[in-house]
């Protein structure tokens, strides 16, 4: 392993996400994303990356708001939302999730989430970028968030 490999290797103590998006139209979508932080202060701004290929991408691509979670040490949560296609399953059937702003799906057992209005898309390649601007937040108990290491044995639910 070489260069940047080795560097990223390191950081697989990173919390992963499960961000989800919903539309006007009522479709639903929700994936495990690996690339997100914050990346303003004043004002509060995150950034999340989406895959092109991920089913939930051409859904965030039309949602007005994406709602993004910290997952509690439960594989089941992210090897659902990582490891299963939305384009083959209906990942809000199998957890608790309630509505949130714009219809955004928020599950009710994350470790804590916020729902941020999208106010850009930007393309990184493989990879878009959606520039969110906190809108609302929930926490429930607990402190450890599931982290990127934690999720490594997970076959994506989509091609590469």
């Amino acid at each position: 392993m070489g260069g940047f490999e080795s560097f990223v290797a390191l950081l697989d103590t990173q919390p992963v996400y499960v961000v989800t998006a919903a539309t006007d139209a009522g479709q639903r979508a929700g994936c495990l994303v690996g690339f997100a932080g914050q990346c303003s202060i004043r004002p509060p701004r995150f950034t999340v990356w989406i895959s092109k290929v991920n089913h939930t991408y051409a859904v965030a691509m039309h949602s007005p708001v994406l709602a993004v979670h910290l997952l509690p040490q439960r594989h089941d949560l992210a090897e659902l939302f990582g490891g299963c296609s939305g384009d083959a399953v209906d990942k809000f059937a199998a957890v608790g999730w309630r509505p949130g702003p714009s219809g955004v799906p928020v599950l009710t057992d994350a470790l804590t989430w916020f729902v941020g209005r999208v106010l850009d898309r930007v393309d990184w390649g493989d990879h878009v970028g959606f520039l969110l601007d906190p809108i609302v937040t929930g926490t429930t108990t607990g402190r450890c968030p599931l982290c990127l290491g934690d999720v490594a044995d997970i076959d994506a639910g989509h091609p590469a």
